[in-house]
């Protein structure tokens, strides 16, 4: 078994990362949500993991596969400990960066190492204990169990631990006179504090001000003190000799591999920690059936990840919704009164693909998705006066855009398109449109106002947003697969804001 990546079980799965996000990300909310997961942890660049999806469904499982055994709280611990012990390396290696004195430097990149060591140890020692199932976590255990026992991990052990007890026994006196500091070594010289301070004794009275020195917590030195460290150094000529050759020895202690699988690791780390703030809400997520042939898919309870995170917050419910298409259908026309959570239900749609494409649970007690070739968003823009095109001709731009490049295995998600023209051009368009993409068999969501395209055919689904029944100002933000009813509710939102014509008309009477 041989280890390449925790992110890539072959080398032939290796991607080149995208360092910039994918064009629908603003539409779908991806961006939110990749922000808020990779928050604090800007240190190992994990945003283009997030921006490259997978193309083969065996890399998708191998993530699967990691993502369930993480879900371990034993071995979640022991990587974020293991996390942590790698940040303190990195911080002495940085320290000591900025440090002046060379045997001040040379102290904090020997610390450096000597956590390496541990953290390395430290992580062999849990793996091993740890009932593995992965294909990602078993390869890596046995590249760093081999790793450990190498002649290379096992001198720089060694070496590491035998130079700090050499430097930690060393002892030596400060024989201090006006501003004269001689350095000499310790000779068994008596201690006199206990007596002195035996002495002294009987004039303590109560509290009394505090007159000892205290030293500042800076790393860097002072010049007298590493005036005093040179000194001790010509001392002990031939410790601080090893300590020189040590460092030019092991500059490139850190094995790749290691430092690598600290980075990538955190992809899984994030992702979960961020999951683990949602379920305690009780919302649920799963590992999704993901398939590259087969379109008949569905999600039962799933929601905006993005809006979930913001509305747990703010201690405010999410309503879930599911989904399913079945036989020949392909194409979702969702429809029904404004603000009642149809461009929710598409990002959802959206959201739940492109996680499944990088590996990732789920939103949704059960899911089975689509793995895409490419996935596509038109939303609403504003009109861009530079490009000295209409609103109307710059949706037609984009469509014709989409539709050129797009295949039978990609994902369409449109929004409110061509509401700049007429209800008859917006029908006749709009109509056009959906053919094209009946002809190409993709996957679409289609949020409209146009309730005539939800019948066009076998491959079409309708969808509605839901009002309560009693008072149909209120949304219940539910998305019902059902027959368009041509209700678009806008009287009642008139009353409630009152703009009728009535309301209007007694208002400007007064």
């Amino acid at each position: 078994m041989t280890f390449h990546s925790i992110l890539f079980e072959k080398k032939s799965d290796l991607i080149k990362e995208t360092l910039e996000a994918p064009d629908f990300f603003i539409d779908l909310n991806l961006d939110q949500i990749v922000e808020a997961i990779t928050v604090g942890k800007g240190e190992y660049n994990l945003k283009p993991f997030f921006y490259t999806p997978l193309t083969d469904i065996d890399a998708i499982e191998y993530r699967h596969e990691i993502m369930r055994e993480l879900e371990n709280k034993i071995l979640f611990e022991h990587i974020k400990s293991f996390a942590q012990k790698m940040r303190t390396m990195r911080e002495h290696l940085a320290q000591a960066h900025k440090l002046y004195y060379k045997y001040q430097k040379e102290k904090w990149f020997l610390d450096a190492v000597e956590v390496y060591c541990e953290a390395v140890n430290s992580l062999v020692e849990a793996l091993t204990l740890t009932d593995l199932k992965s294909r990602g976590f078993l390869a890596f255990l046995e590249y760093i169990s081999n790793y450990v026992k190498s002649t290379g991990f096992t001198s720089l052990l060694s070496e590491t631990k035998k130079l700090e007890a050499d430097l930690s026994a060393l002892k030596y006196c400060l024989l201090i006179k006006d501003n004269c500091i001689k350095v000499c070594k310790y000779k068994s010289e008596t201690d006199y504090s206990i007596q002195v301070e035996k002495t002294f004794e009987k004039f303590k009275q109560g509290s009394v001000k505090e007159y000892r020195v205290k030293f500042s917590n800076w790393a860097d030195m002072n010049h007298i003190e590493a005036g005093v460290l040179n000194l001790v150094a010509q001392l002990y000529p031939d410790i601080f000799l090893i300590l020189n050759e040590f460092c030019a020895k092991n500059r490139n202690y850190l094995a790749r591999t290691i430092e690598v699988f600290d980075r990538e690791v955190q992809f899984y780390i994030s992702y979960l920690e961020y999951v683990t703030k949602l379920k305690k809400s009780g919302l649920k997520f799963c590992y999704p059936q993901i398939s590259d042939e087969c379109k008949e898919i569905y999600d039962y309870e799933g929601f905006d990840l993005a809006l979930a995170n913001k509305l747990t917050a703010e201690n405010l419910p999410i309503v879930c919704n599911d989904f399913y298409l079945k036989d020949k259908e392909r194409i979702f026309v969702v429809s029904g009164p404004n603000q009642g959570g149809k461009t929710t239900f598409a990002r959802t749609f959206g959201q739940l693909h492109y996680l499944a494409s990088i590996g990732c649970p789920v939103p949704g007690r059960k899911a089975k998705l689509f793995l895409f070739d490419r996935l596509f968003t038109h939303f609403e823009k504003e009109e861009n006066i530079k490009n000295l095109r209409g609103k109307l001709q710059d949706d037609l731009v984009r469509i014709h855009y989409i539709l050129n490049r797009a295949t039978s295995n990609s994902i369409i998600i449109m929004n409110e398109i061509f509401t700049s023209t007429t209800l008859k051009d917006a029908i006749y368009l709009g109509k056009k449109i959906m053919e094209k993409i009946i002809a190409l068999d993709m996957l679409c969501v289609c949020v409209t106002f146009i309730g005539e395209l939800a019948s066009l055919s076998e491959k079409t689904v309708s969808m509605v947003s839901t009002v309560v029944p009693e008072n149909p100002a209120l949304r219940t933000y539910k998305i019902l697969r059902k027959p368009n009813d041509g209700l678009s509710y806008a009287v009642t939102i008139a009353e409630k804001y009152r703009l009728t014509y009535d309301s209007l008309k007694e208002r400007i009477k007064l």
